[in-house]
């Protein structure tokens, strides 16, 4: 009961970060994308955007809705490849000791995947 708690709670903190994170990557202009990740094309970062947007309601519609709860640690899971990534990214461009907050969010979402994936009732709170 708690575990199913402590989900929901870090399902909706995670799903406000990417649809911001998401949301950031398709309305910036194309310059100030290009200084976060310059070595990305704006097209790839508009791709990870939407994925990130999609990934976020993933997180919570699923499981909320009732509908295809099994969708949520789908979303999760890929939205870890997304967070190894950005873990990459932020090694190469910047220090190692940056990438530590994707990889706590990383980890984060493999412990939803993990939470959700096992069969619990959707509707339980």
């Amino acid at each position: 009961m708690k575990n199913n708690r402590a989900l929901w709670v870090l399902q909706w903190l995670l799903a406000l970060l990417f649809l911001f994170s998401g949301g950031v990557k398709l309305v910036l202009p194309a310059a100030q994308l290009m200084q976060q990740a310059p070595m990305l094309s704006v097209g790839f970062l508009r791709f990870v955007g939407v994925c990130e947007a999609l990934g976020a309601l993933g997180l919570v519609l699923p499981w909320l809705l009732r509908i295809q709860p099994r969708l949520t640690p789908l979303a999760a899971a890929c939205l870890v490849i997304i967070m190894i990534g950005a873990v990459t990214v932020t090694v190469m461009t910047t220090s190692a000791a940056m990438a530590i907050l994707p990889a706590v969010v990383g980890l984060l979402l493999v412990w939803i995947a993990y939470g959700r994936f096992r069969p619990t009732p959707a509707g339980s709170k």
